[in-house]
């Protein structure tokens, strides 16, 4: 790793757990939000998740958003059985009903499906997503016979603005809201090196730029900034 600090741009805002571990290996990471998220605190939506507090669901979380909504919107106690997705959304999980209520984890919908699967108590699964929620989870559910509800808690809001800074050494998108947001406003050149979080924030990557990408498989920043110092800790920058 050479000593001159690199320039990254995320998409997002990180934990202080990953700015620093960035850092200290010469990294300096600047965060620029594209989208932000916001629970649909409705009444009729209250009145919902009213309903699931006091019943055994089993209840599926695939990001920390639709946990942090939920909890914003109901902020209660339940007797769930809970599935989740991604490190980060696991401790949120765990943070917010208690790491007993975890039934199962995993790094993707595939896998978490195929574990929710194994259990074959299990007839339905309430979704808790956003708007803007990805289908493999609950497709894949439904093809083996699993009723699944899906209860929006929180949409997605394009915040897009237009960099100052040029000259960074990569750029971290983890969303294809956020992928849309920063294109509407902005082009990158072709030193730039492109981070993405799974391959359907990739293939909305290259609706605007035709470029290789270095893809984290694994959901969550921890991955992200793995990959990032693995890259340039064998690359040269110019």
């Amino acid at each position: 790793m050479k000593k001159t600090k690199l320039k990254i741009l995320s998409t997002k805002v990180l934990s202080k757990e990953a700015i620093d571990k960035a850092l200290m290996l010469d990294i300096l990471i600047d965060e620029l939000p594209f989208i932000t998220t916001e629970p649909i605190n409705t009444e009729e939506l209250k009145k919902i998740l009213k309903g699931f507090l006091q019943q055994n669901i089993t209840a599926v979380f695939t990001s920390k958003n639709a946990v942090q909504a939920f909890d914003q919107i109901a902020n209660a106690e339940v007797p769930w059985k809970i599935f989740c997705i991604g490190h980060s959304t696991k401790n949120l999980v765990s943070k917010i009903f208690g790491e007993e209520k975890i039934s199962g984890s995993a790094n993707s919908a595939a896998e978490l499906s195929d574990i929710i699967l194994q259990d074959e108590a299990i007839k339905k699964v309430i979704f808790f997503c956003g708007v803007q929620r990805r289908e493999e989870l609950p497709q894949k559910l439904k093809a083996e016979g699993i009723e699944v509800e899906e209860i929006m808690v929180y949409e997605t809001l394009e915040t897009p603005q237009k960099i100052s800074r040029k000259n960074y050494d990569g750029i971290l998108f983890f969303s294809p809201s956020a992928v849309n947001s920063f294109f509407s406003l902005n082009k990158i050149n072709e030193q730039i090196q492109i981070f993405a979080i799974g391959k359907t924030t990739a293939d909305a990557i290259h609706q605007h730029i035709n470029k290789d990408l270095i893809i984290a498989e694994t959901p969550g920043e921890e991955d992200m900034i793995e990959k990032v110092i693995s890259y340039f800790s064998t690359t040269k920058i110019a």
